[in-house]
Order: structure tokens, then sequence, then C-alpha cells
């Protein structure tokens, strides 16, 4: 055994607000894949997904004729999985998000707020496109109402490795 805080009960402790708040941002911002979670008329779609966050939002670019953009048409409701690399029960670290999406095209006011944070560039250099030119691609933006975020890890301190957040606390 490597590990002996992972024997015994689970603990039910939950983490402060702000505690928990910088585990998540810190799971946010050093992970760059995640798992988007619609669902259509051929029911549940789960697609990997390059995003990058601003804060607790999750935002990505996407074709407009692709599945998932279609399915946010019919249904913005989505869930969103980021986890980081795992080697074994002790690293498990992740997060589930829910809340629902929105599409902002170019030149709608609320752009403006995400895109600092949208890491266009590295993008256009994989594609040989011009770096003068940021993309005029819908952007994809989740703004979680609620968020379950795991980390065995915390079972060592003395709490719950599951915790939950919601976004009116």
């Amino acid at each position: 055994m490597t590990r002996s805080w992972l024997t015994g009960p689970t603990p039910t402790r939950k983490l402060p607000r702000d505690r928990i708040e910088e585990r998540i941002l810190n799971l946010l911002g050093s992970q760059n894949m995640c798992v988007l979670a619609t669902t259509g008329a051929d029911g549940p779609l789960a697609t990997p997904v390059r995003f990058y966050a601003h804060e607790f939002t999750v935002m990505f670019t996407a074709s407009p004729k692709s599945p998932k953009m279609r399915n946010l048409a019919a249904d913005p409701r989505v869930s969103i999985g980021v986890f980081a690399p795992l080697v074994g029960l002790a690293s498990s670290r992740g997060a589930q998000l829910f809340g629902t999406a929105r599409v902002l095209e170019p030149g709608d006011p609320d752009r403006e707020r995400y895109w600092p944070s949208f890491r266009w560039e590295n993008e256009h250099a994989e594609r040989g496109r011009s770096l003068a030119e940021p993309p005029a691609d819908s952007l994809v933006v989740v703004e979680p109402e609620r968020i379950v975020y795991t980390e065995h890890w915390l079972r060592r301190d003395g709490y719950a490795p599951r915790q939950f957040w919601r976004r009116s606390a």
C-alpha cells in the first residue's frame, strides 16, 4: 500500500469556496482539451474539443456545420468534462461543468469580454494562416452554472474527493 490515506471511509468534509474555486481555476488553466457533451436528433454526442478558459468560462470555436454546432442550435444545454492525465487513483483530478452554450459571432459585444483569453494565434500558426488576421469563426462560450470537481488527493487532508460548486453560492 503506497497511500494509506486512500483506505477507510471516504471523507465528506467540504472545501471552503475560495479553495475549491482555486482548484477549479488551476485545472481549467492547466488543461486545453475537454469532452463536450451535447444532445441532438440522433441522441447524445461527446466530442473532444480544444478549449481555452476565461475564469470559469470554457470557450472554443467550431465549424457552423459541425454536428456539435447543429446540436447546440437545437439544445444549448451542455456538459463538459475536463481532466488531468491519470497515473493512478491518487492523481485523479477532473471536473464536470454544466451550463448553457452561447454562440458569439464576430461583432457581438459580449465576444470582447472573452476574446483576450482565446489563444487563436497557436491554431493560426498550425494552419499557416496570417497572425495579422484574427479568426472570424463563431466563438462558443459556456459559463457553468454548476461544477462537480473531483480530486482524490483531497482525501489526504480529510476532504471529500468530490466537491460541488454553484455559480450562485
